[in-house]
């Protein structure tokens, strides 16, 4: 198979050489919400079905990500989603979840890949060979890969925190800060799903009014389900 660089802009010098050797692609998602995990994904991709359309999940629309989210799943040798909790987020730091969610992610893959490609310039304790690649997701098809595949599970997972806490709009902005995000702090306060080492939410004088849940504890009624499978290879627990 020959290599070849994709023509279309989001795709620019985007890696398709097939080397020998399993290889995984490795991003996140969330790293910089105010609520909800952070999640990771790797994937090793499949040379003899590629997949047209790769690219830097930040510049797919919703629709695009969709689409290839559940091509990925169909085509890929394996992949696994994984994730911290905020609750972990907020006891090591969102760098150190960050990187415990990319090596659960790896952990979680069937196949044992030869080297790990990672989007970034920091790299988790691994017991494979790995590099960091900046701009991974936009060159790297498994990387790519990998990216769409963390940032469609961390917005189903904004969707069930928007079915148990409406009066938040996680549906809207994915638990970012934008206006309406930090107004509905302010008047609310914090939901069980609040990051509450960050800034905004540590700040907001009402977070003492709706106090964290345990580690490990069930999630409040009416809210994410406390298993559901998002890939091939394990099954999440949003609050395990």
């Amino acid at each position: 198979m020959r290599s070849r660089t994709s023509s279309k802009p989001e795709q620019v010098s985007l890696d398709w050489t097939p080397t020998s050797g399993l290889i995984a692609g490795v991003d996140e998602a969330g790293r910089g919400p105010l609520a909800g995990p952070v999640f990771a994904a790797a994937v090793i991709l499949d040379d003899l079905q590629p997949i047209k359309g790769l690219a830097d999940s930040k510049v797919l629309t919703p629709q695009k990500r969709a689409r290839l989210y559940d091509e990925i799943r169909a085509k890929a040798l394996c992949c696994c989603i994984a994730h911290a909790t905020h609750e972990e987020i907020d006891r090591i730091n969102i760098l150190q979840a960050t990187m415990l969610a990319m090596q659960r992610a790896v952990t979680g893959l069937r196949l044992k890949p030869a080297l790990v490609r990672i989007d970034g310039n920091r790299l988790p304790v691994l017991s494979v060979p790995a590099e960091a690649i900046v701009k991974g997701d936009a060159t790297v098809q498994a990387i790519s890969a990998a990216s769409i595949l963390a940032k469609v599970a961390r917005d189903l997972f904004c969707e069930q925190m928007h079915a148990s806490h409406p009066q938040y709009g996680f549906a809207t902005h994915k638990g970012y800060g934008t206006p309406e995000h930090l107004a509905a702090l302010r008047e609310h306060g914090a939901s069980p799903w609040h990051r509450r080492s960050f800034g905004p939410v540590r700040d907001c004088p009402h977070a003492a009014s709706t106090p964290l849940p345990p580690a490990g504890a069930e999630p409040p009624r009416g809210g994410p389900s406390p298993a559901r499978e998002v890939c091939m290879d394990v099954t999440i627990n949003p609050l395990a």
